[in-house]
């Protein structure tokens, strides 16, 4: 009996021991609603339905778990998971200022082309050393410039305006070559500085300035593209090392599977987004030839070449066909 007793209660203690959950906490500085909390529900999805029972996904939005450079760095010392970031990662990964570059990327094909070339593993491998790994390239979106002044045709009209920009200095410069005052801040306090006066515009994917509701505080919407941005999914490696060989595997592999869901995805709601947004803000085209030639500058500017590197530079304009 006691036997019995004892086999029992191993048996109970073992379907406890199984389902037993790793957590995955992922951080995004932006807010529900958003593309990116979009992106990370659909992540979370199919992780857990891939490892039913094995994982819980838990999304925090708005940088619910810290500043989102406190969280970066949180990444490596095991104190945070992962993180859904964008300009930010340039920081840590100066590789992937190369999307800092203006007018590089034609459309959202050439920037999976260029994922999925040897420059897209050069970027990746920019992660090596610094604690944490990227697990893929998301869509985020072509940026788009704001302002409460006046439509922005050409680059004069930038002339005098406050322009928030990303903490970045090749995204600062480049709005200053084109003749902004480019005034760096946290995404997190933009709302409240378009709404204060204290800037006169910022430049962000459509998407965001309609989850975000900057159309509360902008009157104009100029389709400039200027450049293309992506998200990046980077988890820390001590999480990654905390977890079963099996389920690494997984929780990398989706994030795999899941991007081009996401360039897809951002390509009709870009169509549907901008559309809506013509109800709520004015939007102009711009001239486009005249903002490409007051870029070229920025391609051969130290502030670009000497942090990306001439070798990514090459390697990127070997893999979009770019004389």
């Amino acid at each position: 009996m006691t036997r019995n007793f004892l086999l029992a209660s191993v048996a109970a203690i073992l379907p406890a021991a199984a389902s037993a959950e790793a957590v995955l906490q992922i951080n995004s500085s932006l807010p529900e609603g958003s593309f990116a909390h979009v992106f990370l529900q659909e992540y979370e999805t199919r992780v857990e339905a891939a490892a039913p029972g094995e994982i819980d996904v838990q999304i925090f939005m708005s940088n619910t778990l810290g500043k989102e450079e406190d969280v970066l760095q949180g990444l490596s010392l095991g104190t945070h998971h992962a993180s859904l970031s964008a300009s930010a990662v340039s920081q840590i990964n100066s590789r992937t200022a190369i999307f800092d570059l203006p007018y590089l990327f034609e459309d959202r094909a050439a920037v999976q082309a260029f994922a999925a070339s040897p420059a897209g593993e050069m970027l990746a491998d920019g992660f090596d050393g610094t604690g944490m790994v990227l697990a893929a390239m998301w869509d985020n979106g072509f940026r788009q410039i704001t302002n409460k002044v006046r439509p922005i045709v050409v680059p004069a009209d930038l002339e005098g305006l406050k322009i928030r920009t990303p903490t970045s200095k090749q995204r600062v410069e480049m709005f200053n070559t084109l003749g902004a005052n480019a005034t760096p801040l946290s995404f997190g306090e933009v709302y409240s500085a378009l709404d204060q006066g204290t800037i006169d515009g910022q430049e962000n994917p459509a998407n965001v300035v309609d989850t975000a509701k900057l159309y509360e505080v902008q009157g104009y919407m100029s389709l400039s593209n200027h450049v293309y941005l992506p998200t990046f999914l980077v988890f820390g490696e001590p999480f990654l090392a905390s977890l079963d060989p099996a389920l690494k595997e997984t929780v990398m592999s989706v994030a795999q599977d899941v991007a081009p869901w996401t360039f897809e995805w951002g390509e009709n709601t870009d169509k549907e987004t901008i559309a809506a947004l013509a109800d709520k803000m004015e939007i102009n085209e711009i001239d486009f030839a005249a903002f490409q030639a007051a870029s070229a500058p920025l391609y051969a500017s130290p502030t670009f070449v000497d942090v990306i590197g001439e070798d990514m530079i090459a390697a990127t304009k070997a893999a979009l066909g770019i004389e």
